[in-house]
């Protein structure tokens, strides 16, 4: 950490900060943070349109609607769907564009 540190220093390292919740109509999802609305729409759109990988083809078969809102740094991505909570911590581990 420390090498991180003196590497970019503190301005410079950029955190995520996810929170995922299971709720009646599925998932949702709170960035914050270093995150811009624009990062989270490009998320939606690559796994409407099959380019993002960090989602199974179940889970995704699952998902029913993808609905981002918020602004810049408090971002909000709710997924409508018969999805778990664990599921989708699971593929937002293996995002590589909110990583």
């Amino acid at each position: 950490m420390a090498t991180m540190l003196q590497k970019f220093g503190k301005k410079g390292l950029k955190m995520i900060k996810k929170d995922v919740k299971q709720n009646e109509n599925g998932v949702s999802i709170s960035f914050s943070g270093a995150i811009a609305k624009d990062t989270v729409f490009t998320m939606v759109q690559n796994c409407a349109t099959g380019k993002c990988e960090c989602m199974s083809d179940e889970t995704k078969a699952k998902v029913k609607d993808m609905v981002v809102t918020g602004e810049d740094g408090d971002v909000k991505l709710e997924l409508q769907g018969d999805v778990s909570e664990a599921e989708i911590k699971e593929a937002l581990s293996r995002s590589k564009v909110v990583n």
